[in-house]
């Protein structure tokens, strides 16, 4: 009976996990590029279930020699010991873009990360939506400098345009801080001059990314350094479009609505635990 105890909280402990993550998904579907994710279980070791009253230990011999054992015994099936969250894994498909036309907003169509240069050390995210500063670089919505291959993009506030793939050219001869996304013909655009080329970068094993806060995610030893991703892997960038996030809102309810059913029923497996514990006790007593 209380092996019945503890295999009901150990699920209710592991629905709570699935709970946090499922309202975090729900918190954060309208933040750009957010990728949703998933909390894994793993099963305690199952315990083999046999007859007791029968040993089932048999030896065999060859040639009046002994060769080995061999069991016997009936088995009558196996229990289960409960379940814990084994990890929160982030799921890290493609969110749909979403046009906005505004000049500073950057999306990613594929894989990879932009990378950020803060004061704790480069951080990557997928969120670009940007911001010019008052010094005239490319910054975060936190003021962080976006990074291009050659350092920190200083655009001052001539107007600039970001090709597919990621290289930016700057137009000196036209000025204006402007957000707005305009087709410029190829007689405005005579002038233009390249300035550098989006740093956007790709992990050996992107899973173990650590997440920071404000779309922000570190490297770790088991991810893998950041690396500039080849030419030919390059993710398409998209100007004027934002990445939304992956999470759909009817399926995590759904799940939300599943993992609260299944919480409750848990919850009735240790009352009832608790009920035969207490009849078995008042039994004891009274003989």
């Amino acid at each position: 009976m209380i092996r019945g105890l503890y295999t009901a909280g150990s699920g209710m402990v592991a629905l709570q996990h699935r709970m946090d993550a499922l309202s975090n998904n729900l918190a954060n579907v309208d933040t750009t590029a957010y990728k949703r994710d998933v909390s894994v279980f793993k099963a305690f070791p199952e315990l083999l279930m046999r007859r007791m009253d029968d040993d089932g230990v048999r030896t065999f011999f060859l040639r009046q020699r002994h060769v080995g054992s061999f069991d016997t015994s009936p088995v009558v099936g196996t229990l289960g010991t409960g379940v814990e969250q084994n990890e929160v894994r982030t799921i890290f498909e493609q969110g749909s873009l979403k046009n906005t036309e505004n000049v500073f907003d950057v999306a990613l169509f594929g894989e990879g990360f932009f990378a950020i240069e803060t004061p704790y050390g480069e951080r990557y995210t997928r969120n670009g939506s940007f911001l010019l500063d008052p010094d005239g670089y490319l910054v975060t919505k936190e003021g962080f400098p976006v990074l291009g291959e050659n350092g920190p993009l200083y655009l001052k506030k001539h107007n600039f345009m970001v090709d597919e793939d990621g290289k930016i050219f700057i137009n000196r001869a036209l000025q204006g801080d402007s957000n707005r996304l305009v087709d410029m013909n190829e007689n405005q655009w005579e002038e233009q001059e390249f300035l550098d080329r989006l740093k956007i970068v790709e992990f050996v094993d992107e899973r173990y990314l650590e997440k920071q806060g404000s779309s922000f995610w570190l490297d770790t030893e088991e991810s893998g350094p950041a690396v500039v991703v080849a030419p030919s892997r390059r993710a398409k960038v998209m100007q004027g479009f934002l990445e939304t996030a992956n999470v759909q809102p009817v399926v995590e309810m759904v799940r939300l609505i599943e993992v609260n059913r299944n919480y409750e029923a848990n919850q009735k497996v240790i009352q009832t635990e608790d009920e035969s514990t207490s009849q078995l006790l008042r039994d004891v007593l009274r003989v």
